[in-house]
Formats: C-alpha cells, sequence, structure tokens
C-alpha cells in the first residue's frame, strides 16, 4: 500500500500555508499508510548556512555545545524528536564529525540550504500534530504514509529518504534489484542507513545528480537501471518531480492550476486544495517524467 503526496506552489501567496495544505493531504492518505509517516519541507534557506536535521533526544544545549566545538555560532531548532541545525556551510564535515564522536545516538536525517525533514511511527495526522506541520511555510514539499509490509515497523523505515544536500524521495512500490544497485552504489560514496530499497532509490538519483545531471534527466536514466514496480515523488532545493515505472500499477493522480501542482496517491489526497474544482486532473503517464522548478 503506502500513500504518497507531493505539493508544488507556483503562487508564492500560498507558501504561508504550504505545511496546513500538506497536513490535509496527508492525513487524507492514513488508510494508505496508517503505521508511520513523513514529510519534507523545503522553506527559507541562505547559501552560506546549512540545515542539519537530527532524530533523537536530549537536544539541551547540543547547538551550543556544537557551535563552541566547532568556533562558530550554532543555532538549534526543536520539534519534538527533531532538531534542526543552523551552520555556516564550511562546517557540515566537522559537524558530522563531532556528532558523530560526542552525539553517536542522534540520527542525521538530512543536510541543505532549504530542506527540514520530520518522520515518526504513528498515524499521519498525529505524526504532523507532532511536528507543528500546519503552521511551517514553503515553496514545496512531500510526504508519505506507510504500511511497512516488508519489515519492522520503525522510524528509520519511514520515509522521506534523504542521500544529497536539499534531495529527498517518497516511494510507492517495490524494486527487485536494490541489493545489487546498492552494492554498485557503496563504492560510488553513496552511505545507506537501513535495508529499504526506497533508501536506495534515493541514493540513485543522488548519484545521477552528482556531476551536474538534472533531476529529469537522472529520473529518466532510473528507467532503464531500476527494477521493479515504483511511483517516485522527488524533491530538490528547486524541484520537485514525479516518476512511475513502465508498467504503473500502483495509483496516481496530479492536479495542476497557475497557482500549484499536486500529486496524490489518490484524488481525496488533493480534494482540500484551494481550486480544485477547477484543476487540471489527470493521471500521470507510465515512464514519462514530470518536473517543475522554481523560478
Amino acid at each position: 500500500m503506502c500513500g504518497i503526496v507531493g505539493l508544488f506552489l507556483k503562487d508564492k501567496a500560498l507558501e504561508p500555508r504550504l505545511g496546513q495544505l500538506l497536513a490535509g493531504m496527508l492525513e487524507m492518505m492514513s488508510e494508505r499508510g496508517p503505521d508511520s509517516a513523513g514529510f519534507a519541507i523545503y522553506g527559507d534557506g541562505h547559501a552560506s548556512r546549512v540545515k542539519m536535521t537530527v532524530r533523537g533526544a536530549g537536544f539541551n544545549d547540543l547547538a551550543a555545545n556544537l557551535g563552541a566545538a566547532l568556533g562558530e555560532r550554532v543555532y538549534g531548532v526543536a520539534r519534538d524528536t527533531h532538531l534542526v541545525l543552523s551552520m555556516p556551510a564550511d562546517f557540515e564535515g566537522r559537524a558530522r564529525s563531532w556528532l558523530a564522536d560526542h552525539r553517536p545516538d542522534l540520527v542525521i536525517i538530512s543536510t541543505g540550504q532549504r530542506i527540514e525533514i520530520y518522520k515518526e511511527v504513528g498515524r499521519p495526522a498525529a505524526v504532523a500534530a507532532r511536528f507543528g506541520l500546519s503552521q511551517m511555510g514553503g515553496s514545496h514539499g512531500i510526504g508519505h504514509t506507510r504500511m511497512a509490509t516488508e519489515s519492522a515497523v520503525t522510524t528509520d523505515g519511514a520515509h522521506p529518504f534523504s542521500t544529497g544536500a536539499d534531495q529527498c524521495l517518497v516511494h510507492n512500490g517495490s524494486l527487485s534489484n536494490h541489493r545489487s544497485l546498492r552494492r554498485m552504489l557503496e563504492p560510488e560514496g553513496i552511505p545507506f542507513a537501513t535495508d529499504n530499497d526506497s533508501e536506495v532509490a534515493a541514493g540513485y538519483v543522488t548519484w545521477r545528480m552528482r556531476d551536474g545531471t538534472s533531476l529529469a534527466v537522472a529520473l529518466e536514466a532510473s528507467l532503464d537501471d531500476l527494477d521493479g514496480f515504483f511511483t517516485f515523488v522527488v524533491g530538490t532545493e528547486d524541484g520537485f518531480a514525479v516518476l512511475r515505472d513502465p508498467i504503473s500499477c500502483k495509483p496516481a493522480v496530479m492536479a495542476e492550476t497557475d497557482q500549484y501542482v499536486a500529486f496524490g496517491s489518490e484524488y481525496r489526497a488533493l480534494t482540500g486544495l484551494p481550486g480544485i474544482e477547477s484543476a487540471r486532473v489527470f493521471e500521470p503517464e507510465p515512464a514519462r517524467v514530470y518536473a517543475w522548478e522554481r523560478v
């Protein structure tokens, strides 16, 4: 099962409502994935700074201690079990090393100028409420509701997965060659934290894009290299894309207006969006990449 959603805003006037709209879409996919949920938000950012989202507990003084070790001011915003650290971009590598040495209990969920990822075990509405999704703004976001049919119900198995700066992916389906892809990607410097095949798909996109390849071209290449059935919604700092495999046995629907582009595993995920009654609603075609970028 599993449910995936995505929302890319063309109209800046809607950006303060991104989280509110995405939360409603996520909740409508609860029956497709009631055991865990997650979402990525692309909000404000600055080229000279990097956001690092970590998951765990015991965040008191973490930002201050990290800043003291780096010799630079580090800011931290805690949301339930996640903490978003903001630091000068040049210090990301040193921050990772410090966390590995001093707080190995923490899991780094994402890094980038604009991306923040939150995910936890629980019904989608409860997960969204825990992190205050409805109060978040931004230009685009994606979300996932999980029904764990192939592994245990854990936060590590929840989507989205991020394997590159400001990149993330959610997936509905199953890849049959993810083990061989993992063996190919790990020597290429793409690390993996879980056994989830969706993380491998995210890593594949990161690998394809790291030489400057566009998101659309990277996804087109995946049609030859990935075996199985899948629907992907992918986010980058500037973009949002959707791809279904050539068979497209998983349900998917999209809507586009002058204000936004939206994706849902089912139409009901889109019913709360403004102007949906006059939107162009369509089923994305098999093996075709649909991509949008911020202007």
